[in-house]
């Protein structure tokens, strides 16, 4: 008997979430993306992520962005809701809407902002997946909510069927091997969904055992995210690397804006944005307050590095 496949697999590519000058999801704009990541042939969508700003915004503005994003999506790949709250009573609040707006699954963190320990977030997961009806799936992201998910307590709640995957966006590609061979050895029969967000590394990591990614940069190069991912599983790791690479210059994107002036997400959801704007895919690369959006000479970086990568 061989293991049941991963329910959520391949390229989910974490959108973006366009707004228009005056802070609302430009809903055009959106259906435009998401329709230009399912004609690059992705295997899911993940709604509401780090790139799609889900912190930034309202419930109001979440909820349309899923409404759009569903509707869009229309069955054809699953698509994935981001319930980013610092405690267990809110995720499970925008996990009730999440799964009202018709997402596949739901995607929490550990709690943050609250001091908590490795008791209070087992407790988290183990109560978030009782009180939902989709798949739940880990996001383990230290550098945002400063708790690293253990590979002992993922594996014990893949083993139980608690979780149904993880997003790994911890940087830390040790763990990761690790957590890739515990679930090999402790729980190969659950379909538990090892997805990587370490979209400069995809080809090291799905050597390593990942079922899929999760790269933020694929809103820009959805169709490279793509070719990478197939010759992955049709083992041709020559043509993975040569992929690999070239994304990897692409992400040069996110060295754009002037680090004096801006950090982590300006940078990196700032860069995916004009970049989508400047391949007409969007109408405005406007981002959340606090963050700003690049200026002229910042853009004028990220054309470069779209006509290196061949996308101009």
């Amino acid at each position: 008997m061989t293991s049941p496949a991963p329910r959520f697999a391949g390229v989910v590519p974490p959108t973006v979430t366009p707004l228009t000058e005056e802070g609302e999801v430009d809903v055009t704009s959106l259906e435009r993306l998401v329709e230009r990541l399912l004609d690059a042939g992705v295997d899911g969508i993940f709604a509401l992520g780090s790139s799609g700003e889900t912190v930034f915004l309202t419930d109001r503005q979440r909820d349309r962005a899923l409404e759009v994003i569903v509707k869009t999506v229309g069955g054809a790949v699953p698509v994935l809701a981001g319930c980013i709250e610092p405690t267990t009573r809110r995720v499970l609040d925008r996990a009730e809407a999440s799964t009202r707006l018709g997402a596949d699954g739901l995607v929490a963190t550990a709690p943050f902002y609250a001091i908590v320990g490795p008791h209070e977030i087992e407790r988290h997961f183990r109560s978030l997946a009782a009180g939902v009806a989709l798949p739940l799936l880990a996001y383990d992201i230290p550098v945002c909510v400063h708790s690293k998910l253990s590979t002992d307590l993922l594996t014990r709640l893949a083993a139980e069927g608690i979780l149904a995957g993880v997003k790994d966006s911890s940087g830390d590609d040790v763990a990761f091997r690790q957590l890739a061979l515990s679930i090999a050895e402790h729980a190969p029969d659950t379909g538990f969904s090892l997805l990587t967000g370490h979209e400069v590394v995809v080809d090291a990591m799905m050597l390593a055992g990942a079922a899929g990614s999760v790269p933020g940069l694929g809103n820009v190069d959805p169709a490279g995210y793509v070719r990478l991912h197939r010759a992955c599983a049709s083992g041709d790791w020559a043509a993975a690397r040569r992929e690999q690479d070239r994304l990897t210059r692409l992400f040069r994107i996110v060295d754009a804006a002037d680090p004096a002036t801006s950090a982590g997400a300006t940078r990196g959801v700032g860069a995916f944005k004009t970049a989508l704007k400047l391949l007409g895919v969007i109408a405005s690369n406007a981002v959340s307050l606090p963050l700003r959006p690049l200026d002229a000479e910042e853009t004028a970086r990220v054309r470069t590095q779209l006509e290196l990568a061949g996308l101009r």
